[in-house]
C-alpha cells in the first residue's frame, strides 16, 4: 500500500500533484535547506567518500526536492528522486533504478531505511545488503517487527555507524 493513500481516506480524489502545483503556484512550494538535514547526514556522506566509496542519496520526493537537495552539495555521487526515476517506493523500478545508476553490483550496496514495507524489504529483494535506522518515527514503528531479524543485515540508531558497517564489509577474509 503506497501510504499516499492515506489522503483518499480524507479527501476522496484528492491529487496529490495537482496539489503541489496548486500550492507551488500560491507561492508555498516545498523547501528546506542545510538546517533540515540531519547532523550526522553530511559528515557520513563525507567519511564514505573518503573511504573511496560511492553514495548514493534517494527517495520518496518531488524532483523540485531532488533540484534542492543536489544543490546543497551534499558529498554524494547520485541524488535521485521517485520523481526522478519515475517509479515510487516500494517498487521494484525504483530500487532497480539506485542499482542501475551505481557503478557496483547490487549486492555491494548497502541501502539504509527506516522501515521494513517501504525500504529494508524492496531493497533486499533486489539484491541490496540493508541497514535499518531506528530513527523518526517510522523507526520506532518498525523497530520491534519480528520480520526485520531477517531482512536488515545491520541495525543503526545514527548514520555515524555506516562507515564502520561498510568498513567491517570491505575487510579482506581472513
Amino acid at each position: 500500500m503506497d501510504c499516499r493513500e492515506a489522503f483518499q481516506f480524507f479527501r476522496p480524489g484528492f491529487d496529490l500533484a495537482a496539489e503541489r502545483t496548486r500550492r507551488a503556484d500560491s507561492g508555498q512550494a516545498e523547501i528546506f535547506g542545510e538546517d533540515d538535514l540531519y547532523p550526522d547526514a553530511r559528515p557520513t556522506m563525507a567519511a564514505l567518500r573518503g573511504m573511496g566509496m560511492w553514495v548514493g542519496v534517494a527517495g520518496n520526493q518531488t524532483s523540485r526536492a531532488g533540484e534542492i537537495l543536489r544543490k546543497l552539495d551534499l558529498p554524494a555521487d547520485m541524488v535521485a528522486t521517485s520523481d526522478d526515476c519515475g517509479a515510487a517506493k516500494p517498487q521494484a523500478a525504483f530500487f532497480r533504478a539506485i542499482v542501475n545508476s551505481a557503478p557496483c553490483e547490487a549486492r555491494e550496496i548497502v541501502y539504509v531505511g527506516d522501515r521494513l514495507d517501504n525500504d529494508l524489504k524492496p531493497a533486499k529483494e533486489s539484491g541490496m545488503r540493508t541497514a535499518f535506522i531506528r530513527r523518526g518515527p517510522w523507526g520506532y514503528i518498525w523497530e520491534q517487527h519480528p520480520d526485520m531479524v531477517a531482512v536488515a543485515d545491520w541495525r543503526m540508531t545514527t548514520l555515524a555507524e555506516l562507515p564502520e558497517i561498510v568498513a567491517g564489509v570491505n575487510q579482506p577474509e581472513a
